[in-house]
């Protein structure tokens, strides 16, 4: 009976580990599928092997998260000539699907809407057809959407409109059609929206033009109609700027705009005969309910609608009708033509996939073979190579151009007068973020720029963001360094929450986040008798991001220790206007690691608050301890008292006027290790 028992028990324990083991190759059997789908010839996948582990970085393009689950394929211009699975929705880690610049064919499997957690799909400049699969609307985590320069068909789901966190829409040189779905407006975060080079049709949707975050909307090259000349209705428009394309849209006219004619005066005037005491027009309700709502435009009016008027001959107005025709069909012609031809040559230069280029790439950037590696130089015989340290982390140009898209404007996160910061992946698939810096913003000095790059490249710490390497560019003119990506972006973005709006910080992750940052600027202040102090001099909630985790990961630390003195003072304005400069520095113009403890404490009372802005009333509500005063409301009273006044003297303490009377970032931490471990 003992026997049976463990004969039994043993049979169970090896069903069990096969479960175990089937259950862990789920998402091999989808790489594998994958790769047979992608690469039918098997001649550039060859790296995906059965019998493998996606997670060993051996499979090419393949990145995993710290749970050993595939995170990001990134197979950008491999010359991939095959169709996409729908086993990639088994990939259910997935953040990144990075297939852009290949020759895929057919059609976007709408399982892909099982990928709950992705955030980028880059699957431009390929050969996709089909329609645009309704089902991405449930895809709530994604940011961007790449499906330019492909041959789908049809209209724009309007379930788009539920991806509340989309900041990029790029659907640019497809055969798309039908009307800008007014649904386009509920996405709060949208910035970039490319729709050009396509077959729509209708109007501008008022809603579009209300979009606080929108900064590029392209529509150039369709049959958009409308009359944008009014300045009260195109308001939300114009202040675009360059940032509106509307170029060859018939249809299309207005007042203000580069891109746009100008409207034809004599319909101009017969508009504005046309009012509400005109009761002879005719009202169509069933074509107007058909009609997306429209944002700054007004019909054109038609010959039927503008017979009233008595001011001009009939005659006359015929001939203008006439000629306003003829020249309407030349320019139509003429520019169809023109564009014809661009098209061609762009299909010329794209024969190979791999040298696929976007419409809007320079020339620059085509190049018969990679570039050699690029040494960091501002001057002729300046070579630091012979330093094995930066040699280890240092990345090619054509890295970094690869990484970026060749500095994309969908990709650019942030910029600023002496730098810009950009979105990445490797060719391993994992996440950057890229700061490029002009040479001209860097410290002259070849020997104090390397000591410094130096130093930034030494700094290892959980709660700094991690250095992943640097690149310099003669030809170029710009320095560049690559960072790990923070997922969850800066903590300034959990700031300043409206009722019901946008990610509230829970109390415990609010301690943690406090934690960490004290944590990383003591790294940084030398709480290790092994390494030398080094101020920040820029702490903020801007320069402090987020990981999967919420983790806090401090940006720039060093930064300062490589650009030119007049750049790093420029930089203070905005750390004075948010209230981080310690009053010292006003007389005595000087850093010191009791300047970042102040700015250490304006954060802690902004995390408290919830707050961007700490005024005085909020202040005050500290250091008298009235909790409801100050303590963010989002948290409904879901906070630790006891927390809350340690928390509140300790950030009083660290905005004291006088720097002797404010502890170190060693008290700090001590004082913050009495709180519970999982706070």
């Amino acid at each position: 009976m003992n026997s049976l028992g463990f004969l039994l028990s043993l049979l169970v324990l090896v069903a069990f580990s096969i479960v175990q083991l089937v259950h862990g190759n789920a998402e091999l059997r989808a790489l594998m599928d994958l790769k047979s789908s992608l690469d039918p010839e098997g001649k550039i996948l060859s790296s995906w092997s059965s019998d493998g582990d996606p997670c060993s970085g051996l499979f090419q393009g393949v990145a995993c998260n710290e749970h050993r689950k595939v995170a990001n394929i990134s197979l950008q211009g491999k010359g991939l000539s095959g169709w996409l699975s729908p086993s990639v929705a088994e990939l259910k880690c997935l953040s990144g699907l990075y297939l852009h610049y290949n020759n895929l064919s057919g059609e976007i499997p709408p399982q892909i809407s099982n990928l709950t957690e992705l955030v980028d799909l880059y699957l431009d400049v390929n050969s996709l057809s089909g329609t645009i699969p309704t089902e991405i609307g449930n895809m709530a985590s994604l940011q961007v959407v790449q499906l330019g320069d492909n041959q789908l068909v049809g209209s724009i789901p309007k379930q788009i409109g539920s991806l509340k966190q989309l900041s990029t829409l790029a659907l640019q040189y497809n055969k798309l059609s039908g009307e800008i779905p007014l649904s386009l407006g509920n996405l709060e975060k949208l910035s970039r929206l490319n729709l050009s080079f396509n077959n729509f049709t209708g109007m501008i949707p008022a809603t579009l033009a209300h979009l606080e975050q929108l900064k590029v909307l392209d529509i150039q090259n369709n049959s958009i109609s409308g009359d944008l000349r009014f300045e009260h209705e195109n308001e939300g428009l114009k202040r675009l700027g360059d940032g509106f394309q509307g170029a060859n849209n018939r249809g299309l006219c207005g007042v203000g705009f580069s891109t746009l004619r100008a409207c034809n005066k004599d319909q101009d005037m017969k508009v504005n005969h046309i009012d509400d005491s005109d009761q002879d027009l005719p009202k169509n309700d069933d074509t107007e309910n058909a009609l997306p709502e429209p944002a700054n435009v007004k019909l054109n009016c038609n010959q039927t609608h503008c017979s009233k008027s008595r001011r001009f001959p009939q005659a006359v107005i015929t001939a203008g009708l006439v000629t306003i025709t003829l020249t309407f069909f030349s320019v139509g012609f003429l520019t169809f033509v023109k564009y014809r031809r661009q098209k061609q040559r762009i299909r010329n230069t794209s024969d190979s996939s791999e040298g696929k280029l976007s419409p809007c790439q320079p020339k620059d950037f085509i190049r018969k073979s990679p570039s050699p590696l690029v040494n960091l130089e501002y001057h002729n015989g300046w070579d630091p190579l012979s330093n094995q340290n930066l040699n280890q982390v240092r990345f090619n140009v054509d890295e970094v151009e690869s990484a970026t898209l060749y500095f994309s404007e969908a990709n650019l996160l942030s910029k600023s007068k002496f730098s810009a910061v950009y979105k990445g992946v490797l060719r391993d698939g994992s996440l950057v973020a890229i700061r490029s810096i002009n040479s001209t913003c860097c410290k002259t000095e070849e020997a104090e720029f390397v000591k410094g790059l130096t130093l930034v490249t030494s700094l290892r710490h959980e709660n700094l963001v991690r250095l992943r390497g640097f690149c310099c560019s003669r030809s170029r003119g710009e320095c560049f360094l690559i960072y790990d990506f923070a997922t969850k972006g800066n903590l300034s973005q959990y700031l300043d929450m409206e009722d019901g709006n946008g990610h509230v910080l829970e109390w415990s992750k609010r301690v943690s986040i406090i934690k960490g940052i004290a944590k990383g600027i003591g790294y940084l202040h030398g709480d290790e008798a092994s390494k030398p102090s080094l101020v920040h001099q820029n702490i903020s909630v801007e320069n402090v991001l987020l990981d999967q985790q919420f983790n806090p990961l401090i940006m720039d630390a060093g930064l300062p220790k490589l650009l030119a003195d007049d750049v790093v003072f420029s930089a203070l304005k905005v750390s004075a206007a948010m209230g981080y400069l310690a009053p010292e520095y006003v007389t005595t113009g000087r850093f010191t690691e009791k300047s970042d403890i102040y700015a250490f404490g304006v954060i802690v009372l902004q995390v408290l608050s919830g707050k961007k802005t700490v005024g005085g009333s909020i202040r005050l509500a500290v250091e008298s301890l009235r909790f409801d005063d100050f303590v963010d409301r989002n948290l409904r009273g879901r906070y630790s008292k006891h927390e809350a006044t340690m928390l509140s003297k300790l950030a009083t303490l660290c905005t004291h006027e006088l720097p002797d009377q404010r502890p170190t970032m060693v008290d700090v931490i001590q004082e913050l290790n009495v709180f519970p471990a999982n706070s």
